[in-house]
């Protein structure tokens, strides 16, 4: 387990960077690294100092849920809190036409009834080392950006597999600080994980899509799994302790999670880019998917019960992305990026020797932004997304191939340290349904066809001599990787088995991965490799002026933020710190009981038995992005508070410049959680697990 370590506070955060000269009192922000965290911010303002041992707990009973979110641990005996969005994935795939989990809830009473999820994999943080020296010293002096990227990849690869293979952890290497600092991260994994608890659906996502990124909220977003070893339960004596009491108002509060990814550390060249180009995209992509899947959904209960989650997610999506690209095109990001790097580099020219070792770093990363917007749009349409069949025949097409190079010269995710958790979702037998896959494909390959032309080689090659993406898309109903087995088959015959494959998706992939392979190349050799090299050497520059006093962006790994429990202010209204079952059922009222403000039968049976005054969500300004939903809120004293699972829509900007005068975190509180399981799900059971630890 690293120790945390103080430093000197000379500049806590970047948003000082963009403060007016003289400001000094600093802001709740940032997503602070475990062996890095704010020691001096806490101090200064909030008056608390966390001790190595208060680090360490929390980190270890803190947990990464793979395939995207964040948890804890709540009891001894492998009890894992998350939100229902983050488990909904493993929840659908437990259900059926017949038994619906996510329409109609679950509990399991006893543990024989708890259900094993087909590839939920779980990580915990178990230590950190920091290799920056040996990664940048397998660079060659005088090498090319695209050589120096493959000599730092092969480096990294090497220090994944001795270290995976010394420990027996999920071993990743983790750019920090665009390319300043790489740190070991080494992780536990639990890959056998049952589900315990989760309510119905209209209970987690009450006010659905139209109270998404707002406040007040009224939703029970929890769900409860447990880790399993060896058919056991898995002993986890680094657990959260509940607080019923949950916190009180202006209350200090830390969140503990994954952040996926922030821009804040971008230059003004890369965020125009994704002002102009990137978002745009990525919009218009989602809202043919979604289009395509309402279409769909419309068919039957079946259809709509299958196509869920991806609606979910997609609209989740959409109004997040808006949200992003608006602050960029409309807000004051870009404003506020331009004034903090011409102060930057003002600072930097100052000074002969940095401005020797700066060069033109900005300038060449505006110049290969400039080659992204010649290659992106073909990558991007390269990929086929929502797509499981598709996703699963590019990884058997490219696995085998990768598999017959030396380790360090693979694709990462083919790497020894990451075939483990590949093989999981590879071999899972979740369902797959075929006419939703059909759906996915044809919308993929009709937006491929839209952005590129009908003359474009990637879209000859992925229609062939079929006519309308439909038809092309029904290609695919033969498909034989619905079956697990015969994926492992296929991965198990090499590069000769998956060749003389007929199987249509296997087909499909190979005619368009040859170009697609060559898309990626290109990205990494024209684009990544110089914002790498560059973003390095832009880093020493910040660690010359600011010491680690600068957190890094986001990389979907164990960060620690902070903020205060408090309303806000909008539109002339002042907003409560918190909501309480009594404004559950009111706005269920007010509507008329319609969807989405219609009561889940959960809490219409428990009308009278609910005590209403009890706190359900609250808001505090704790620094967030997404991946950080599941995140446990703890107190100062280290004991769980709430569940984030939100956050309101004035908090999207957050992703390239903080701003916490009206943005705020949304969680579940725990009081809330505690009396829904008792008084609604009659889990009285898993409440005193949960309330003595074991």
């Amino acid at each position: 387990m690293s120790r945390p370590t103080s430093f000197a506070l000379s500049l806590p955060t970047l948003a000082l960077l963009l403060a007016p000269l003289g400001a000094s009192v600093p802001v709740d922000e940032g997503m602070w690294l475990f062996d890095d965290p704010p020691l001096g911010i806490l101090s200064e303002k909030h008056r608390f100092q966390p001790t190595a041992e208060w680090l360490e707990h929390l980190q270890l009973a803190s947990v990464r849920v793979n395939d995207g979110g964040s948890g804890s641990f709540i009891s001894s005996e492998g009890l894992v809190l998350t939100n229902h969005h983050v488990g909904f994935e493993a929840i659908s795939e437990l259900s059926t036409a017949e038994r619906n989990l996510v329409r109609d809830g679950f509990y399991a009473g006893t543990r024989a009834e708890e259900l094993a999820c087909p590839d939920l994999e779980l990580n915990v943080l178990q230590s950190i080392e920091d290799v920056t020296a040996r990664v940048l010293a397998a660079v060659e002096e005088g090498a090319t950006e695209a050589d120096a990227r493959t000599q730092r990849e092969a480096e990294i690869a090497k220090i994944e597999q001795a270290e995976s293979e010394a420990t027996g952890l999920r071993c990743d290497v983790i750019e920090l600080y665009r390319g300043g600092r790489y740190s070991l991260y080494r992780f536990k994994k639990y890959t056998e994980v049952r589900l315990v608890f989760a309510p119905e659906e209209q209970a987690a996502f009450f006010g659905g899509d139209p109270d998404n990124f707002t406040f007040p909220r009224f939703c029970l977003d929890m769900c409860i799994f447990r880790a399993y070893e060896d058919g056991a339960p898995a002993k986890t004596p680094n657990f959260l302790r509940w607080n019923a009491e949950g916190p009180k108002k202006d209350e200090l509060v830390f969140v503990s999670g994954n952040p996926g990814s922030t821009g804040r550390l971008n230059t003004l060249a890369q965020l125009e880019y994704m002002r102009d180009e990137a978002y745009p995209l990525y919009l218009r992509s989602m809202k043919l998917r979604r289009a395509a899947l309402l279409e769909y959904a419309a068919l039957g209960e079946e259809q709509a019960r299958r196509a869920r989650g991806d609606l979910l997610s997609i609209e989740n999506g959409i109004k997040a992305l808006t949200g992003y690209h608006e602050s960029l095109a409309t807000g004051r990001s870009i404003e506020l990026k331009r004034t903090a790097e011409q102060e930057m580099r003002s600072s930097i020219q100052k000074n002969a020797q940095l401005a020797a070792e700066a060069g033109d770093a900005w300038e060449a990363i505006e110049r290969a932004q400039g080659e992204k917007r010649k290659l992106s749009k073909r990558e991007y349409c390269s990929r086929i997304r929502g797509s499981r069949l598709f996703s699963i025949a590019r990884h058997i097409v490219r696995m085998v191939e990768e598999k017959q190079k030396p380790n360090e010269e693979r694709l990462p995710e083919y790497r020894e340290s990451a075939l483990a958790s590949l093989e999981l979702s590879l071999f899972s037998d979740a369902p797959i349904y075929v006419d939703l896959e059909e759906v996915a494909i044809a919308t993929g390959l009709e937006l491929m066809r839209t952005e590129l032309g009908a003359a474009d080689p990637l879209v000859r090659a992925a229609f062939g001599n079929v006519a309308t993406a439909e038809a092309s898309a029904k290609r695919i109903a033969g498909s034989r990787l619905v079956d697990p087995a015969f994926r492992r088959q296929l991965v198990e015959g090499g590069s000769d088995a998956v060749a003389a494959s007929t199987d249509p998706v296997i087909q499909l992939v190979r005619a368009i991965d040859p170009e697609s392979r060559s898309l990626r190349r290109e990205m990494e050799d024209k684009v990544k490799s110089i914002e790498a090299r560059c973003g390095e050497r832009i880093a020493r520059m910040r660690f010359a002026l600011h010491g680690s006093t600068v957190y890094p962006d986001a990389t979907f790994t164990p960060r620690l933020s902070f903020g205060t429990v408090q309303g806000f202010e909008t539109g002339g209204y002042n907003m409560p710190w918190k909501t309480t079952f009594h404004g559950l059922y009111e706005r269920a009222s007010a509507f008329d009981g319609e969807m989405p403000y219609e009561l889940s039968p959960a809490f219409a049976r428990a009308a009278q038995k609910i005590r209403r005054d009890v706190p359900y969500n609250f808001v505090c300004t704790a620094d967030i992005i997404g991946g950080n939903s599941g995140s446990p809120v703890v107190n100062a004293r280290g004991e769980l508070v709430g569940l984030v699972f939100d956050g309101n829509i004035q908090m999207l900007g957050n992703r390239f410049v903080y701003d916490d005068s009206v943005s705020r975190t949304v969680a579940v509180h725990a009081g809330g959680m505690l009396e829904a399981m008792h008084a609604a799900y009659g889990a009285d059971a898993l409440a005193k697990e949960i309330l003595s630890g074991r």
